[in-house]
């Protein structure tokens, strides 16, 4: 803290931003952290800084699994855009429940792909989902995989590297 104080003295207010969100990725923060840092940033009008904030405030509500995703090459049915760094995308997994007919019963999670680089169709990727229902998720371990689904056809697999539950809030 000592560091963002100094940096602040200096108005130095983004290098400040960027130490607090180190300190968020260290210790678990609350959505109200996350969503102070993203008012923050967009009055310094740093849009990529404002989007991320928000996710991890979204994060710290629902809860998030931390994957290795593996996208489908497009000459195998898989998708025919890559996914940008960044851009939200709201993908069905098929997390293991089933109808009583025996299908499956998909259920919706954010993706946020790390990183800088697009997540090219055949490419893997560090990502961070953001499950609806985080009770689907919490079961899942290290090592397990979950496919991904745009409608029917699956077009990515990812492995789980970690769950992590929802933060409490701030009293």
């Amino acid at each position: 803290m000592a560091d963002v104080l100094d940096y602040l003295k200096y108005d130095e207010w983004e290098m400040a931003l960027l130490l607090l969100e180190d300190l968020g990725d260290a210790h678990p923060q609350p959505p109200e952290f996350w969503s102070l840092l993203a008012e923050a940033a967009r009055l310094m009008w740093l849009q990529r800084d404002v989007a991320w904030c928000e996710w991890r405030a979204s994060e710290a509500r629902v809860g998030a699994v931390l994957a290795e995703l593996c996208l489908a090459r497009r000459e195998d049915g898989g998708r025919a855009l890559s996914v940008p760094p960044g851009h939200v995308l709201k993908p069905l997994w098929d997390v293991g429940i089933r109808t009583p007919e025996g299908d499956p019963l998909f259920c919706v999670a954010g993706l946020w792909v790390e990183g800088r680089d697009p997540l090219e169709p055949g490419g893997c990727a560090s990502v961070r989902l953001a499950p609806f229902t985080f009770e689907d998720w919490q079961c899942f371990k290290p090592g397990d995989v979950v496919p991904m689904h745009e409608g029917v056809p699956l077009v990515g697999t990812a492995l789980i590297i970690e769950a992590i539950p929802p933060v409490a809030s701030a009293p």
